[in-house]
């Protein structure tokens, strides 16, 4: 069972996509796992055979739990688990977080191993309060399709309407497990936070006349410039691109910028950026654009979650001016973006209104000090005032 986060202890195991005797490749879908972020798709890391399965459909599991046996392709390889923990998943520590879906229950006359349902179906499912082990399938073979699941969700309305509603208590699983580790990253970071103000009028000019060259479908927002910026500054202080474990930091083997959504259910997640740093501007917004739909529609892979080294929270959307976040446990860092709004600015001697934006610093006073802070915060702004060059 892989980590997805800081907040996650234990995942539900809904649908095994792959059998005993089934070859897979790296990146191969295998299982959809059930957590307070929603049903996620967990990926395999290892080419072979899957030669067993150690979890049952509809158990719930603790992180770090082996969930299947592959058998690999060399002439010597050892059985290797499916989705284990990644090494920078910490103890976790805390009161338990509320399991956000029971164990359903077996049907008499079919396995729950045998039931045939789409991982749409059965998020959908999930989201209604809907035991998929009781409904009848009327898709190819008796699968279970999304208007099933819907048929099903109209009946249960009828005879249970005082009953709260499967999104809420999600939200409300998904508060509850927010809370447990923010709690935690406060008690056991030292933070300290940093803020700079950077005259954004050269990017902004500059994504003005880029976005006339490309189609509308391409265009680029600043959040691109900025996330890009973070990636390359990172290359500079690279202390803060990473974990801190045991007791020690632990730098991160790429630049994975993980990038806070909330959620329309309530809530929020923040996948990841992987290689931040290396994409050009162009890939970077197709990615994040996906990210978020794929967040916001539960369409997230468990490489999503699993490993960012860093986290950009931008609520510039929200009006705020700036934003002071709290680390992301075992991160050792978080960056905000306010708004850009034009304010008084003195250029060459002369008041003069420009757009400003703040960016905002919390860091692990264990891993990092302001000075290196700072130079972090330098090279952010060094590098949007050329955004020709990001």
């Amino acid at each position: 069972m892989p980590s997805l986060g800081s907040d996650m202890e234990a995942g539900t195991l809904v649908q095994w996509l792959k059998h005993p005797g089934d070859a897979v490749k790296r990146g191969d879908i295998i299982a959809v796992v059930d957590t307070q972020k929603g049903a996620i798709e967990i990926e395999v890391f290892e080419e072979g055979v899957i030669e067993s399965v150690q979890i049952k459909q509809g158990e719930k599991v603790p992180v770090g739990t082996v969930l299947a046996m592959i058998r690999g392709t060399g002439p010597e390889r050892p059985r290797v688990p499916a989705a284990t923990a990644p090494p920078s998943a910490p103890a976790r520590e805390g009161p338990p977080t509320p399991a956000a879906v029971s164990a359903p229950q077996k049907r008499p006359h079919e396995e729950p191993s045998r039931l045939r349902v789409s991982p749409l179906a059965r998020k959908l499912a999930a989201d209604l309060g809907v035991d998929v082990t009781q409904v009848e399938g009327t898709g190819s073979g008796g699968a279970i399709t999304r208007e099933d699941v819907e048929r099903a969700a109209a009946a249960l309305k009828t005879s249970a309407a005082h009953k709260p509603s499967a999104p809420t208590a999600r939200a409300g699983d998904m508060r509850a497990a927010i809370a447990s580790a923010m709690a935690r990253s406060k008690r056991e970071i030292p933070h300290y936070y940093l803020s700079s103000t950077i005259d954004m009028s050269g990017s902004l000019a500059w994504l003005r006349a880029e976005n006339e060259k490309r189609p509308v479908a391409e265009r680029l927002l600043p959040v691109a410039l900025l996330i890009k910026a973070v990636g390359l500054a990172l290359r500079e202080v690279p202390e803060l691109n990473g974990y801190w474990i045991d007791g020690a930091f632990r730098e991160g083997t790429g630049v994975h910028v993980g990038c806070a959504i909330s959620l329309r259910g309530g809530g929020l997640v923040a996948p990841g950026l992987h290689d931040a740093d290396r994409m050009d501007l162009g890939t970077l917004m197709r990615q994040l654009t996906d990210l978020v739909a794929r967040a916001r529609t539960g369409s997230l892979k468990s490489s999503d979650l699993a490993d960012p080294t860093i986290t950009v929270t931008n609520l510039g959307d929200q009006g705020a001016e700036a934003a002071f976040g709290i680390i992301y446990p075992p991160q050792v860092a978080l960056v905000g973006f306010g708004k850009i709004a034009e304010r008084p600015w003195v250029c060459s001697g002369k008041i003069e209104a420009r757009p400003l934006l703040t960016a905002t610093l919390s860091a692990d006073h264990r891993a990092t000090d302001g000075h290196r802070g700072g130079a972090f915060l330098a090279a952010v702004d060094r590098l949007l005032q050329a955004p020709e060059k990001l």
